[in-house]
C-alpha cells in the first residue's frame, strides 16, 4: 500500500534534511514500525534507508530465527553491534534497528553518540496485532506474545527512553508519525 505524502509535510522535510548531520536510527519494540516508518521517511528526507535485521541476514546468509535458533541471542547481538557500528560508520541516512539493539549498552552509547535516536514506541495490543502478521519473531515463539511483548517493554523501556526524541506510533496513519518525528527534530536540532 502506498501512501501519499502531503505537500507540508514534503516542505517540512525539505527544510529540516540540510541540517540533519547524521544518521536517523530508529529504536522501539518489534513491530512498532521502524521499517515502514523508516523507509519512507528516509525517501521524505531524500537519503537512504537501512534495515539492521536485513543486513544481519544477508551478512549471516541466515535467516534471524536461523541464527537465533543455531547460535542463541547473545551471538546474533554480538553481530548485530557489529553490523550497526559497520552502518553508523558508512553514515546511512535513515537506519530501523531490531527491537532488541537499543538494549544492549554498547550499541545504545554507540547510537546516541554518533546518531539521532529516535524512539518509536506503542501500546501492547496494537504490537501484538501488528506482529502476528509474520512468522519470523523468535522471541514471541516462546510463548503467548502479549505477555512476552509487554514483559520487553518493562525491561526495555528504560533504555529506550534514553533516546531524546519519544514518538507514539499507536494506529495512526504514518503520514503523522512522521510529521511527529520531524516535529521533535526540528525542535531538538
Amino acid at each position: 500500500m502506498s501512501e501519499t505524502i502531503s505537500p507540508t509535510l514534503a516542505r517540512e522535510a525539505a527544510a529540516i534534511a540540510p541540517r540533519i548531520d547524521r544518521p536517523i536510527v530508529l529504536v522501539g519494540l518489534m513491530g512498532v514500525g521502524k521499517s515502514t516508518v523508516g523507509r519512507r521517511l528516509a525517501r521524505l528526507l531524500r537519503r537512504d534507508f537501512v534495515d539492521v535485521d536485513a543486513e544481519i541476514e544477508h551478512a549471516a546468509d541466515r535467516s534471524i530465527p536461523e541464527i537465533f535458533e543455531h547460535h542463541g541471542e547473545a551471538y546474533f547481538r554480538a553481530g548485530e553491534r557489529r553490523v550497526i557500528r559497520r552502518l553508523m560508520d558508512e553514515d546511512h541516512g535513515v537506519i530501523a534497528t531490531g527491537g532488541g539493539a537499543f538494549a544492549d549498552d554498547e550499541t545504545r552509547a554507540l547510537i546516541l553518540e554518533r546518531g539521532i535516536a529516535v524512539w518509536l514506541d506503542c501500546d501492547i495490543d496494537t504490537l501484538v496485532r501488528r506482529t502476528a502478521r509474520r512468522d519470523n519473531r523468535p522471541l514471541l515463539k516462546q510463548g503467548d506474545p502479549h505477555a512476552i511483548l509487554r514483559q520487553l517493554k518493562e525491561q526495555r523501556s528504560s533504555a529506550y527512553a534514553e533516546a531524546p526524541l519519544h514518538i507514539m506510533t499507536d494506529d495512526r496513519p504514518h503520514e503523522a508519525t512522521i510529521a511527529a518525528i520531524l516535529e521533535e527534530l526540528q525542535t531538538w536540532l
